[in-house]
């Protein structure tokens, strides 16, 4: 738990991008810079695991001069800060063509990642010669959103979460944040109780419950919530910062 910090020594960072480390306007603040930065100088590992895809990722590992892995689509990749590809697990064809079925069925908004383009309601006629990623489905219809993850987790055959109240994001089954940080820790040589991982949606849970001390963000879904260690300001109100100020015991 948080407050046994100083007996964990906590060696490693996990940070959501969108609605956690960044603001609202996708930027890092100042006070959150500062203490990235101040904790890898203090020898602790900062990672990025994000849903985000490595073309939007790393441009802000850059900026921050992180050093170490970057975990993206919700854990499908794992990448060295210098952009150097180190796994993938990918979606079968099959099953991205049966969730482009149900977004045209349920008529939402959709887009589809492959490792080389982001699609956004324009689905490839040759989709076959893609490698893919993951499926998101956007809808302000609660009927429609469970009807879509009701089809989709009859077989137990993909991993359902979220990265706003409104969306579905789905990757290959057993894929998620905190099996990826897990192997991030084994390449490191620290175990998952030396890590903080902080969120604030529902593709932040399974890692926020695996780690050391799981950071929900003030503005965090009421379920991410629930089942952190330790509840930080919003991403408006420099919430990341707050929290490795408190956790390292620097205030």
């Amino acid at each position: 738990m948080a407050g046994n910090i100083r007996q964990q020594e906590y060696k490693m960072i996990a940070l959501d991008m969108d609605g956690t480390m960044l603001n609202p306007r996708e930027e890092v603040t100042e006070a959150n810079r500062k203490a990235i930065q101040r904790a890898q100088e203090e020898g602790v590992h900062v990672i990025l695991s994000t849903g985000r895809g490595i073309r939007t990722c790393k441009p802000y590992a850059d900026d921050l001069g992180l050093q170490s892995f970057l975990v993206t689509v919700n854990g499908s990749e794992i990448w060295t800060a210098g952009g150097e590809l180190l796994e993938r697990v990918l979606i079968e064809d099959d099953l991205i063509k049966k969730m482009k079925q149900l977004a045209d069925e349920y008529d939402t908004h959709y887009w589809a990642v492959s490792t080389e383009h982001v699609f956004r309601g324009n689905f490839p006629a040759n989709m076959e010669e893609y490698d893919w990623l993951k499926f998101g489905f956007d809808t302000f219809d609660d009927a429609k959103r469970e009807a879509i993850v009701k089809a989709l987790s009859d077989k137990d055959e993909l991993e359902l979460s979220n990265s706003s109240p409104t969306n579905i994001e789905v990757n290959a089954v057993g894929i998620n944040k905190a099996e990826a940080v897990q192997k991030v820790c084994d390449r490191i040589g620290i175990k998952m109780e030396q890590v903080i991982a902080m969120g604030d949606s529902l593709n932040d849970i399974k890692m926020i419950e695996a780690v050391g001390c799981g950071v929900a963000m003030g503005n965090a879904q009421d379920a991410v919530k629930e089942v952190a260690d330790y509840q930080t300001d919003t991403n408006e109100n420099d919430g990341v910062a707050k929290a490795i100020h408190h956790l390292l015991g620097w205030s």
